[in-house]
């Protein structure tokens, strides 16, 4: 069992950045890969980024390529999204998630455990 828990989100202004962090317990993460997601309201959850948290290899969403990044703190078991030049659009909950194995997942369904999200809202 994985337990994952968020923090960081908040308000902000367009063109902020923010970085969110998921805390880890349990099972080690060493052959697992971690994924960020996002929900807006009356919207579907959608992929934002995801890393392999052994090899340190990522995978982005084109909505976030270049102003978002994932990266992980081995010895804090923790993960972190750092969110640069925010937008209004990147309004959502955004959560967690991670499953065993290598493969950057990119669909919802692939990953196991999920934390409960942090919201993040980017005023204009």
């Amino acid at each position: 069992q994985v337990q994952l828990v968020e923090s960081g989100g908040g308000l902000v202004q367009a063109g902020d950045s923010l970085r969110l962090s998921c805390a880890a317990s349990g099972r080690t993460f060493g052959s697992y890969t971690m994924g960020w997601f996002r929900q807006a309201p009356g919207k579907e959850r959608e992929f934002v980024a995801a890393l392999n948290w052994n090899s340190g290899s990522t995978y982005y969403a084109d909505s976030v390529k270049g102003r978002f990044a994932i990266s992980r703190d081995n010895a804090k078991s923790t993960g972190y999204l750092q969110m640069n030049s925010l937008k209004p659009e990147d309004t959502a909950v955004y959560y967690c998630a991670a499953n065993s194995g290598s493969t950057l997942y990119t669909f919802r369904s692939s990953y196991r455990y999920w934390g409960q999200g942090t919201q993040v809202t980017v005023s204009s």
